[in-house]
């Protein structure tokens, strides 16, 4: 595996770099205004969901309807590019394709499993999938995609990262 390689195939698309951080830095600072929270307490990331503009529309739509509570990542692809793992309580901000800020989610669960012990009653909280089936697939080819980028190969025991959150924040 190759450290600090960045993926295009990320599900999370980090945005820390380029004009769009004075949007998001307003953003956030409107956040903590509005929530009344600390105004020392900084964001863990700022992200789209997915590699394309049509998936990463979808997801943020599904996201911001409260349907899509939840999102799977490679542990290798955190360990290959070196990103800390979510942990509760952490709060990211997402963006469209554009990097416009919509919404901050603050991190409510992480698991880690291997890929085979999903079972629907977990990847349904994803919304994006009617079945396992479904979901498998996707994220199989996902995972192929991801790994041919990062250097490291899919397997269905590989170790997975299941992040529940909640939308906290709607601009």
């Amino acid at each position: 595996m190759q450290p600090n390689k960045k993926s295009k195939y990320k599900l999370y698309y980090h945005y820390n770099m380029g004009l769009k951080m004075k949007n998001v830095d307003e953003f956030w600072s409107e956040f903590l205004v509005k929530t009344n929270k600390d105004c020392s307490i900084k964001y863990t990331d700022c992200f789209h969901f997915h590699s394309t503009k049509e998936w990463v529309d979808k997801l943020l739509k599904l996201v911001l309807s409260g349907q899509k509570q939840a999102t799977t990542s490679s542990l290798y692809a955190y360990e290959t590019e070196g990103n800390k793992i979510p942990q509760v309580g952490d709060c990211s901000i997402v963006t469209d394709w554009e990097g416009n800020p919509n919404c901050v989610i603050e991190t409510t669960s992480v698991i880690i499993l291997p890929f085979n012990e999903i079972t629907y009653d977990i990847c349904k909280r994803e919304g994006e999938d009617d079945n396992l089936d479904s979901w498998r697939e996707g994220h199989t080819k996902f995972f192929i995609n991801e790994g041919q980028e990062l250097g490291y190969s899919f397997s269905e025991c590989m170790p997975v990262v299941f992040e529940d959150f909640k939308v906290v924040f709607i601009k």
